[in-house]
C-alpha cells in the first residue's frame, strides 16, 4: 500500500502454497512448489487458473487488516482534497494561457530525452519550464537546464507520484510568464500517477517498444487517462521483435480515441508531428484565456 496516497495495491501472483508456517507470524511465506494457492487458504479471491485477484474488491487494491470500504474512505477523501488544488491549478493555467501537460510512463522509456529534444525545437518559440519529478537526485532537472529551460525538481522521498499540491508550490517557485508550455515529468510509475489530477490539459503516456505490446491491458487505468501516447524509441524497431500495431491496438481497446505518435528522439522520427501537437495545444490555451471560456477536450 502507498505510503503516500494509499493507492498501488499489492497485485502479485503466486506460483506456491501457503506453508503451515505462515499461518503464525509477521508475514506471508510460499512454498516455491505446487499447484497454486487455494482461495480457502488465504480469504482472497482465486481464478481457476489459481492466480489471485488482489484488485477484485470495490477498493481495486488490497492492504493487510484494511476493510475494502475503508480504503474507499480514504482514497475519496485524499482524492477530493488532491483535485480541488488540480482546479486551483486549471484555473491559473487558463487564465496565464499556460499550456500544462503531464507526462507519464514506466522508468527508463526515454522521457528526459524526449523533454530535452522538444525544448531544443521549441526554447526559441515559446517560454517553457519543466517540473521533474523524482523519488530521490536532481539529475533529470540538471540535464533539463543545461537544455535550456528553468526546471525545478520534486523529490517525493517513498512517493510514487506527484499531487497537484506538489506542482502547484513548484509552479510558484517557477514564476512562469504567461502563454507558457508546462511539461511535468512525473515519477516513474505506470500506476499511481493515473489516478491524480495535476490540473494538466493532458496527460501523456510514453510507451517504449523496449517494453511489451501487452502495457496497455497490464495498467489499463493509466492509458484510459491519457489523451496522447507517444510510442517511443522507434529507431531501435530494427532490433527488437516488436509489433506496433499490436500495441496501438491494446491501447485504443482501453481508450478508443487515444491519439498516437510513433517517436525517436535520436532519429527525429515523429518529432515535427509532437511539437506541432504541443504548438496547438498551446494556441488553444491563448483561445480560453482570450474568451475566458470554460476548458473543454484540447485538441481535436
Amino acid at each position: 500500500m502507498c505510503t503516500t496516497c494509499g493507492c498501488g495495491g499489492s497485485k502479485k501472483r503466486f506460483a506456491g502454497r501457503l506453508s503451515k508456517k505462515s499461518r503464525s507470524g509477521t508475514g506471508l511465506q510460499y512454498r516455491a512448489y505446487g499447484s497454486g494457492i487455494k482461495a480457502s487458504e488465504t480469504g482472497l479471491p482465486a481464478h481457476a487458473d489459481g492466480t489471485l485477484d488482489f484488485g477484485a474488491g470495490a477498493a481495486g487494491a488490497h492492504a493487510p487488516g484494511i476493510s475494502q470500504a475503508r480504503m474507499v474512505r480514504i482514497e475519496r477523501d485524499i482524492l477530493a482534497k488532491n483535485n480541488d488544488y488540480a482546479m486551483e491549478n486549471r484555473d491559473d493555467f487558463t487564465c496565464r494561457a499556460i499550456f500544462a501537460l503531464n507526462l507519464v510512463s514506466s522508468p527508463g522509456s526515454g522521457k528526459t530525452s524526449l523533454l530535452v529534444k522538444t525544448i531544443a525545437a521549441l526554447k526559441d518559440a515559446m517560454p517553457i519550464a519543466v517540473i521533474e519529478g523524482d523519488q530521490q537526485t536532481d539529475n533529470d532537472s540538471a540535464r533539463i537546464r543545461a537544455a535550456g529551460a528553468p526546471a525545478l525538481q520534486i523529490n517525493t522521498g517513498k512517493g510514487c507520484h506527484l499531487d497537484a499540491h506538489m506542482v502547484a508550490q513548484a509552479v510558484q517557485r517557477l514564476d512562469m510568464q504567461p502563454r507558457s508550455l508546462l511539461l511535468i515529468e512525473n515519477v516513474g510509475n505506470l500506476v499511481c500517477p493515473a489516478g491524480f489530477d495535476l490540473g494538466e490539459a493532458h496527460k501523456v503516456v510514453i510507451l517504449s517498444v523496449t517494453e511489451g505490446e501487452d502495457k496497455p491491458l497490464k495498467y489499463p487505468d493509466m492509458f484510459r487517462a491519457a489523451g496522447l501516447m507517444l510510442l517511443n524509441k522507434c529507431d531501435l524497431l530494427p532490433y527488437l521483435e516488436f509489433d506496433v500495431e499490436l500495441a496501438i491496438g491494446y491501447a485504443r481497446r482501453i481508450n478508443p480515441e487515444l491519439k498516437v505518435i510513433c517517436i525517436s528522439a535520436v532519429s527525429g522520427e515523429g518529432m515535427a508531428q509532437w511539437l506541432e501537437w504541443i504548438e496547438n495545444g498551446c494556441r488553444y490555451a491563448q483561445t480560453l484565456q482570450q474568451s475566458n471560456a470554460e476548458p473543454k477536450a484540447l485538441l481535436g
